[in-house]
């Protein structure tokens, strides 16, 4: 076993663990697979990964508390954070606590490996032409009062000034890209 590729992949959709694992593996990875938290962290038990595919969303506690602890046991650990939910909110807490990169859903293998490579950012990265929508605002700042609210939705609610079933049903929609 190669020591220096171990990976621990965690998504709560056994499919894309099973595809991405593969695909990692023919790429040299030594890939571990959990399917939440809770199940990631024993497995941190056995194994110090050098590498780290984290899904944000998952049932249970949230990928960003992993991240937290991934980075605690090792700094150098490469951590990349996937969600299908992007909110620069999550995006800016996943660079904070520890994470390398952050990649929206789908992300292949080949999106994975080049994110665990770049060490810096990019200054050519366009600079959208057209404001954001004020959908993805209001999308925004619920993901902003949530993640300071350490994902208690009945808090968030009372600070957004909107009744908990509200907030609930604007959660469980996707979050719109413009």
């Amino acid at each position: 076993m190669n020591k220096g590729k171990r990976l621990l992949l965690v998504d709560d959709d056994p499919l894309y663990c099973e595809v991405l694992g593969d695909a990692l593996a023919y790429r040299g990875y030594d890939v571990t697979v959990a399917h939440d938290v809770p199940s990631a962290l024993a497995k941190l038990e056995q194994i110090t990964p050098q590498y780290a595919v984290v899904d944000l969303k998952m049932p249970g506690p949230s990928g960003l508390e992993l991240v937290t602890r991934l980075h605690e046991i090792n700094s150098k650990t490469k951590i990349i954070v996937l969600t299908g939910y992007a909110s620069i909110a999550t995006a800016v807490e996943a660079i904070k606590l520890g994470a390398t990169h952050y990649l929206t859903k789908p992300a292949d293998a080949d999106e994975i490996v080049a994110a665990f490579h770049r060490e810096e950012g990019d200054p050519e990265t366009p600079v959208p032409k057209k404001p954001i929508s004020i959908n993805r605002l209001e999308w925004e700042h619920i993901q902003k009062i949530l993640t300071e609210c350490d994902g208690n939705i009945s808090e968030a609610a009372r600070r957004l000034g909107m009744h908990r079933r509200t907030l609930q049903r604007k959660l469980q929609k996707r979050p719109v890209r413009h």
